[in-house]
C-alpha cells in the first residue's frame, strides 16, 4: 500500500538539476500524495452550517466596518488609525483565529524616539495574513491595484488607507513616490515582497523594487533625496501552526490556510469556516537599518534570509 502511494508521486517528479550527467534521481513531493480537499476538513451538516454562519458574520462585519471606518475619518485624532486594529481583531475572532506574537514590533501609534518610520516586510501565503497583521500592527498595507475593485473589501481597504500599486514596472517609480508620501505623513508601512501568495511551506523570491521606499535609488556621490523620511525595516515571519489545538503539517498548511494560484475565495472561506479553532504565530525579528546595505537587492536578500530562518524555526517548532 505504501509503495502504491509513494512511487507514483516520485515518478511524476522532475530530476534534480545537478551538474552530474545521467542523474535521474526524482524529487519527492509529499503534496502529490494528497488531493487539495482530501482530509482537510470534515463535511457534516453542523460543519457546513458553521461555515455559512461565519461567512455571513464576516460579510456583515465588513459592511459595518465600512460605516465605522468612514465615521472615524470624520473624528479628530487617531481614531481612524485605531479602528482597523479593532476591526481585524473582531474578524479574527469570527473565524476563531488566535494570534500568538513573539518579539516586539518596532513601531506603534506614537512616533519612535529616533524619528524613523517602520517598514514591516513579511512572508505571504494567504489573505488571512492581512487579518492577522491588521489585528496587531497600526500600519498601512500595500496591495495590488485589483484589490481596490473587489466588492466590499475594496472600499474597506480604501478607507483603511491601503496603498494600491501596479505590477507594471513602468509605473513602479510613481507607486514608490506615493508610498514615500505616506511615510512623510507619519504612517508605518506593511508589504509582502513576494508579490503573491505561496503554498505556505516555502517562500517565493522577493521583489526588491519596493525596497526603494527604504533605500532610495541614487548615484554615487548624490545627496539623499529631499524629504525622504529615515526608515528601518523589520522582517516579520507568519506561520499557521495550530489547527484544532494540534500542530499543522505541510498538507494542512497548504490546503487549509494557504490561498494561492487560481483558488477561488468563496470555496476557500467555506472550507476554512468548518474548523473550530486555528492559530497563527507572528515572529518579530530585530529591525535592520537600510544604510548598512550597499543596495536594495542586498537589503531584500537580508530580509528574506531572516524571514526564511524564522519560518523554518516556527514550522519545525524549534523555539
Amino acid at each position: 500500500m505504501l509503495k502504491r502511494l509513494i512511487y507514483p508521486a516520485m515518478s511524476a517528479a522532475k530530476p534534480h538539476p545537478t551538474g552530474k550527467q545521467n542523474n535521474n534521481r526524482p524529487i519527492f513531493d509529499p503534496d502529490r500524495l494528497f488531493t487539495e480537499d482530501e482530509g482537510t476538513s470534515q463535511d457534516t451538516f453542523l460543519d457546513r452550517l458553521r461555515a455559512r454562519l461565519r461567512a455571513g458574520a464576516l460579510l456583515s462585519w465588513a459592511v459595518a466596518g465600512i460605516v465605522g471606518q468612514g465615521a472615524c475619518l470624520l473624528v479628530p485624532g487617531k481614531m481612524y488609525r485605531r479602528f482597523p486594529l479593532f476591526f481585524w481583531s473582531i474578524a479574527c475572532r469570527i473565524l476563531h483565529i488566535k494570534v500568538r506574537t513573539i518579539g516586539e514590533p518596532a513601531g506603534s501609534l506614537t512616533p519612535r524616539p529616533d524619528g524613523r518610520r517602520v517598514i514591516y516586510v513579511a512572508n505571504h501565503c494567504s489573505w488571512l495574513d492581512v487579518l492577522v497583521l491588521g489585528k496587531i500592527l497600526p500600519a498601512s498595507f500595500i496591495a495590488k491595484q485589483e484589490v481596490r475593485h473587489w466588492p466590499v473589501i475594496g472600499y474597506l481597504t480604501f478607507l483603511g488607507r491601503t496603498i494600491y500599486i501596479n505590477r507594471n514596472r513602468q509605473e513602479s517609480s510613481q507607486d514608490v513616490q506615493e508610498i514615500i508620501e505616506q511615510l512623510r505623513k507619519g504612517y508605518d508601512i506593511v508589504f509582502f515582497p513576494e508579490g503573491t501568495t505561496s503554498k505556505g511551506n516555502g517562500m517565493l523570491p522577493f521583489m526588491s523594487s519596493l525596497f526603494a521606499i527604504a533605500k532610495p535609488v541614487r548615484r554615487r556621490g548624490d545627496p539623499a533625496p529631499d524629504g525622504h523620511p529615515a526608515c528601518i525595516v523589520q522582517p516579520i515571519t507568519i506561520t499557521y501552526d495550530r489547527l484544532e489545538g494540534l500542530p499543522v503539517g505541510r498538507h494542512h498548511r497548504s490546503f487549509v490556510f494557504s490561498w494561492f494560484g487560481d483558488m477561488n475565495f468563496g470555496p476557500h472561506l467555506m472550507q476554512l469556516g468548518k474548523w473550530h479553532s486555528m492559530r497563527a504565530t507572528v515572529m518579530y525579528h530585530p529591525p535592520i537599518v537600510p544604510e548598512d546595505y550597499p543596495s536594495r537587492k542586498a537589503l531584500s536578500n537580508a530580509a528574506r534570509s531572516i524571514i526564511e530562518q524564522g519560518h523554518d524555526t516556527l514550522r519545525q517548532n524549534r523555539l
